[in-house]
């Protein structure tokens, strides 16, 4: 079955209002894709929609990106808590917080299981607070802490990672846990009156809807310590938003023949072009959907119209992203490949810190000699019209579309799917999704149906309807 997918210029030209009569023009998004809507009450609508019935929710920056007045500084170091502080994220903020003890300084530390690196953090850094998420490894941290003179409090399970998150100390919570297990702890975050330094992708692209009002609320601040998100992020001080562009480095296929995908196997699709990277994300980096999630995170940052943010391929993975201002100037922010800066500026923010070009090298343009763009493929990477219907869907669509990749190229790292079937388990999944779709859900909705989308894309690897697509 081959995809039969509508671009982003194709579905924004359709629109369906409440209006809606059988006779009108009707259209579908991938495969079977026409959208419909879940009311408040919980009855099916029929309605087909181009987007929300209701109302948005408010971005986080909305348009521009600059402190409030009267914003407080640190004198001190800054006191930070970090979810994930023992993945790629936390580390990398530990090696921040290291080089920079008079800035910053670590009052809590949450992880999951890898008990020995905790460990070492903990006697580096000397956290009032850890939580490990694995409650049968708590022995074993103690154990390994027994020679420690300051111990810090032990909480396991999720509710440890929830006090982690909400520490009295902490005025910026790094969140580096990967999936929805990231949600929780970053509402107790937001609801406690932490800043936020996002490395979550789940808090926006599935919890967007209910996390984005309650930061509001709570007069929070959601930072992006991404480098697509931290580029746009950083561009938005200087002058208000008209367009995004997001730049990709088109990955282990950017230069192949479409004719090619349909004999890839898993090694390689793990050759990226440019970086060593954790499989998950070198799949997706191949099949382009992390910048299709990238949109979605973009529009719930940021407030822009999917008409109004683009993708770029640049190659050479140093400019991150720009920024189209109101008078048609393109602001872009450039920088080797290295997701410490936007960890930093997540944490430093509104300030600049001096970085040494002895652990933090410098740019040199003339070295690089050039830089150069081209427009994505649709057709090699159908994962792009997947990511923008979804989007324009919004409520839960945004957190099935992630659920469901993640699950995909799961199957597809295990050979149990091929790797253009990635997308149509995608699309079958939001597919099967439209019935159930909800605008506005609810902190328990979101992760009910991010663990529904999971289950019914894993569902598929065995059944008849999952037939190997075509390139």
């Amino acid at each position: 079955m081959a995809l039969n997918l509508l671009s982003p210029a194709e579905v924004k030209s359709i629109f369906f209002s409440d209006s809606f009569k059988p006779n009108s023009l009707t259209a579908k998004f991938p495969g079977s894709f026409a959208l419909k809507r879940k009311d408040q009450c919980g009855a099916a609508s029929g309605r087909r929609v181009y987007c929300s019935l209701q109302a948005p929710p408010p971005p986080a920056w909305p348009g521009r990106a600059v402190p409030e007045p009267g914003r407080k500084t640190w004198d001190g170091p800054k006191p930070i808590s970090i979810i994930g502080c023992t993945g790629s994220i936390g580390t990398q903020t530990l090696d921040i917080v290291a080089e920079n003890p008079d800035k910053f300084k670590v009052v809590a530390l949450a992880a999951g299981s890898n008990i020995t690196l905790l460990a070492d953090q903990v006697k580096r850094f000397r956290p009032q607070l850890v939580a490990v998420r694995n409650e049968s490894l708590i022995a074993e941290l103690e154990e390994a802490l027994n020679d420690v003179e300051q111990k810090p409090e032990i909480i396991p399970g999720e509710q440890g990672i929830i006090e982690v998150a909400r520490h009295p100390d902490a005025v910026t919570v790094v969140t580096g846990i990967v999936g929805c297990a990231g949600l929780k702890p970053t509402v107790a975050a937001i609801e406690a009156g932490k800043d936020i330094a996002l490395a979550n992708k789940e808090t926006l692209i599935a919890g967007g809807p209910f996390v984005l009002p309650l930061a509001h609320k709570h007069n929070v601040k959601i930072l992006p310590a991404d480098s697509e998100h931290s580029a746009i992020f950083q561009g938005l001080s200087e002058a208000a938003l008209r367009r995004i562009i997001l730049t990709a480095s088109g990955g282990a296929f950017r230069d192949w023949p479409v004719d090619k995908l349909k004999d890839v196997k898993v090694a390689d699709a793990l050759k990226h072009p440019n970086w060593n990277m954790g499989k998950k994300i070198t799949v997706d980096s191949a099949t382009l959907f992390n910048k299709g999630l990238e949109v979605i995170e973009a529009h719930y940052l940021f407030g822009a119209d999917y008409d109004h943010i683009d993708i770029v391929i640049h190659p050479q993975s140093i400019i991150h992203s720009m920024v189209e201002t109101q008078d048609s100037s393109v602001l872009a922010q450039l920088g080797w490949p290295d997701m410490r800066l936007p960890i930093l500026y997540t944490l430093s923010w509104p300030d600049r810190i001096y970085c040494s070009e002895i652990t933090w090298p410098r740019l040199d343009l003339c070295k690089l000699g050039s830089l150069t763009f081209k427009t994505p493929d649709n057709v090699k990477y159908p994962s792009m019209n997947l990511a923008y219907a979804a989007g324009r869907a919004g409520g839960t669509m945004t957190g099935v579309l992630s659920a469901a990749n993640e699950k995909a190229v799961e199957m597809f790292i295990d050979e149990k799917i091929s790797y253009l079937d990635i997308f149509k388990v995608v699309e079958l999944t939001c597919e099967k999704h439209q019935n159930e779709l909800l605008s506005s859900p609810s902190l328990e909705e979101i992760i009910h149906y991010d663990l529904w989308a999971r289950e019914y894309a894993a569902s598929l690897q065995s059944s008849s309807s999952l037939t190997p697509v075509a390139a």
